[in-house]
């Protein structure tokens, strides 16, 4: 990269997925903010020259670099719709409301461009006002948005990850589109649960897994024998879970990226290192996906703006064809406040849209491209037999059957024949023994 390469600042910045993505494409991070220990000595590692801050409460305005782009993805916990029965604060939590003095830096500083990522929860939080809330307050500043889900097993990422991305432009109202839709109508892949079904094996160790992972969760890695939904590794008579590596891969990131130990050559191993590990990558983007986007925002910033600002949101999108579903409606920000419908009205927000000047289009856009990049969880996989604490006990193994069978769920089917093998097995040494 050369001092004239386009620049952006990165925050919410986790572990570099939104830097490493856009740096494959050519850009330059001059700025991070992150404000977890483990990560930020991940960031520090990777980008030991990039000025970085910890809490993005106490930025300054003033200290961010001129940047081309900023970036990042806002936390999630409260607009997550994994919160179930504890209910969703949505922007007014502590978590995900950090939204808001990120606005206020965007206001102070105004970025030509603006990329953020989010769990698909955001769309429906507080029946759907805490979207209209983020349109409403970005086009109130001057910027044309744009948002789509994209799941990363359609972009090179092995793992089906439906996240929301959104894309703002204040000197160019159809970049957003440009970054996020392609003048081809996006795939529609078929049979997508098959993928989860379907099994693949490595000749080297034996592994089997199935096509697609789950999606990667912020969790320790721990089993507890009744998460039966997680991606496991299976084996003739035995099942694992991911080792970090793996969950790297699943992200579209280097082997190692966050095995900070092992770069630094540090002698004193902190064998529960893998905690931390997990809940970053967990919490992670998936690069893929991140470097399809910063490709298009690069080609589109090289080109000349398309769009006069007298352009209705209509004829904006109309050169993308995934607009021209019948699904495609128009309305007006004003009209969909609380204060103007009646008290539980549900604004159901479709997968994609763009907004502009208090107008907004939606649409139940593909989360796929227009010619879908799928690779196989296999190629991920470690092809040697990692140590016996990743493996599930007998007692996991039951747990999960017991839990599978009385729901009526059908498993991967070289992990259920690994799992009742292990059972048989268990259940036949405590007999002998006895």
């Amino acid at each position: 990269m050369t001092a004239s390469s386009p620049k952006i600042s990165s925050f919410f910045a986790g572990i570099g997925g939104f830097d490493l993505g856009f740096e494959r494409e050519g850009f330059r991070t001059v700025f991070q903010c992150e404000i977890n220990s483990f990560c930020n000595s991940v960031l520090e590692y990777h980008w030991p020259d990039v000025p970085r801050s910890e809490d993005i409460r106490s930025v300054s305005a003033t200290e961010i670099p001129d940047s081309d782009v900023w970036c990042g993805g806002f936390p999630c916990q409260d607009v997550s719709v994994a919160r179930g029965s504890k209910g969703r604060e949505g922007l007014n939590g502590q978590n995900s409301g950090l939204f808001y003095p990120f606005l206020k830096l965007i206001q102070a500083r105004l970025p030509e461009t603006v990329v953020l990522e989010n769990v698909v929860g955001l769309l429906s939080s507080h029946n759907g006002q805490d979207f209209r809330i983020v349109l409403e307050e970005l086009t109130a500043l001057g910027y044309s948005v744009a948002w789509r889900i994209k799941n990363s097993r359609y972009y090179g990422a092995p793992q089906s990850r439906p996240r929301v991305f959104i894309c703002a432009s204040r000197t160019d109202p159809e970049l957003p589109l440009r970054a996020l839709y392609e003048e081809a109508p996006g795939g529609r892949p078929s049979s997508a649960r098959l993928g989860f079904l379907q099994a693949d094996q490595c000749e080297v160790s034996g592994a089997r897994v199935p096509k697609v992972a789950y999606c990667l969760a912020a969790t320790s890695g721990r089993h507890t024998g009744t998460d039966w939904s997680r991606t496991y590794i299976s084996y003739k008579s035995s099942v694992r879970r991911l080792v970090p590596s793996e969950c790297e891969g699943l992200q579209g990131f280097p082997r190692d990226w966050t095995n900070i130990q092992f770069l630094q050559r540090k002698n004193d191993i902190d064998h529960d290192f893998d905690t931390p590990r997990y809940h970053a990558l967990g919490n992670s983007v998936a690069v893929p996906v991140i470097q399809w986007i910063a490709a298009r925002i690069k080609a589109a910033m090289k080109q000349k703006v398309r769009l006069l600002n007298g352009f209705t949101v209509e004829e904006a999108v109309s050169r993308y064809p995934d607009f021209r579903a019948k699904t495609a409606r128009v309305m007006a920000l004003d009209d969909l406040h609380y204060s103007i419908k009646p008290n539980g009205h549900c604004l159901k927000w479709q997968s994609g849209g763009y907004a502009r000047k208090g107008y907004c289009i939606d649409v139940k856009a593909p989360d796929a491209p227009s010619k879908p990049i799928e690779t196989p969880l296999i190629e991920v996989i470690e092809r040697s037999q990692p140590a016996r604490h990743y493996y599930l006990s007998p007692n996991a193994a039951e747990g999960i059957l017991r839990r599978v069978d009385s729901q009526n769920r059908t498993l991967f089917g070289p992990m259920d024949a690994a799992l009742r093998t292990m059972v048989k097995q268990a259940k036949r040494a405590s007999h002998l023994s006895a």
